[in-house]
């Protein structure tokens, strides 16, 4: 089983690292090859924390027309065609995802990756225990449809959609597999402004889709306090995925707006912390409370002398600390019953001290 799903359906938090193509860039930069770079972004993310590492599986010529225009901040990212971009970086097929996937197994941390032709769609199969669909691909209900049929449980970005979008989407898999379906709250800016990531439509979806678990996927640059991401956490997305480098400082591709392993470690004891502010939300007291709920709360109290076999009535009674006494919810057990021995004044009164 998926242990990324089973950590959602028991509650827990994921955090997915998005390794994408990244590896290319950390390959040349350390001299190394882009399979070495892969594999030790693996055991960086790993050793970090990670729960899951996502690779992106294409082609160039499957996924972008020649005459794609770019939609990202070119100050960052200067190739202005998407065809061109993708083109340097799609050179690993089969047999590397195959490595990368037995690799991961190897060690423990869960392998996924984004399919974005039918081509990958068939040999991620048996590679991956969950299908991530792409934010771009929302719309492209026959792929949705064909991977959904592979009856796997389902990372559903929504970036630059609409409700009537989503709900399309959300029905297209739900025709065909009723296996846990997660909706990654996402932002289609790269990088995006704090201020443009509008967390608030993770209780959006929440609302409209209750039967399926909510994540985030993001785009923001990485902060030391990591608010964005608490946030995202508060209202609901226990997984959260966001593009992973082992050097924030590269130029291009999705290393500007990425976390590295030291950021995971923060990000990760950020989580744990919030994660025991906000409890269980279970509405119950804890144990730690005994001790207000005994000497906080009230008792009935004597207002004045009381004489054996005088009836009470509301005049005869106050409610005073301790809650050592009979509770005032309780107050309709001695109202016209009679006193059987004198009470003073001030007494926290007792069942026993009244007639059955």
């Amino acid at each position: 089983m998926s242990s990324v799903i089973e950590r959602i359906t028991n509650g827990e938090f994921v955090l997915i690292g998005e390794i994408g193509v990244n590896y290319y860039d950390i390959a040349k930069k350390e001299n190394i090859s882009p399979m070495d770079a892969a594999i030790k972004m693996i055991d960086e993310g790993k050793k970090a924390g990670l729960h899951a590492v996502k690779f992106q599986t294409y082609k160039a010529e499957t996924l972008a027309s020649k005459n794609s225009p770019s939609y990202w901040d070119l100050t960052e990212e200067s190739s202005t065609s998407q065809y061109e971009l993708f083109r340097k970086f799609d050179f690993f097929g089969k047999e590397e995802y195959k490595k990368l996937a037995a690799y991961c197994e190897k060690i423990g941390i869960e392998f996924l990756s984004t399919p974005f032709d039918f081509n990958s769609a068939d040999y991620l199969e048996n590679l991956m225990n969950v299908y991530k669909i792409s934010s771009s691909d929302l719309t492209n209900i026959p792929f949705i449809d064909y991977q959904a049929r592979k009856n796997k449980p389902i990372l559903l970005s929504t970036g630059a959609a609409n409700l009537e979008e989503i709900e399309i989407a959300v029905k297209t898999i739900r025709n065909v597999n009723d296996s846990p379906l997660v909706l990654l709250h996402c932002v289609l800016e790269y990088p995006t402004p704090k201020n443009h990531a509008n967390l608030a439509k993770i209780s959006t979806l929440k609302k409209h889709f209750p039967d399926v678990y909510i994540g985030y996927s993001d785009h923001t640059k990485p902060e030391d306090n990591f608010d964005v991401l608490k946030t995202a956490y508060s209202l609901g997305a226990k997984v959260i995925e966001k593009h992973y480098t082992l050097d924030k400082t590269l130029k291009g591709n999705d290393h500007y707006h990425a976390m590295d392993p030291n950021d995971i470690k923060k990000i990760i004891s950020e989580i744990s912390t919030l994660q025991s502010i906000l409890g269980t939300g279970e509405l119950n007291y804890s144990d730690t409370e005994n001790n207000a709920r005994k000497y906080a709360r009230r008792s009935i109290v004597s207002k004045c002398d009381i004489s054996k076999g005088e009836t009470i009535t509301y005049d005869k009674l106050c409610f005073k600390r301790p809650a050592t006494g009979i509770s005032p919810a309780n107050i309709e057990l001695i109202i016209n019953k009679t006193a059987v021995i004198d009470i003073p004044e001030d007494t926290i009164l007792q069942i026993d001290m009244f007639s059955k």
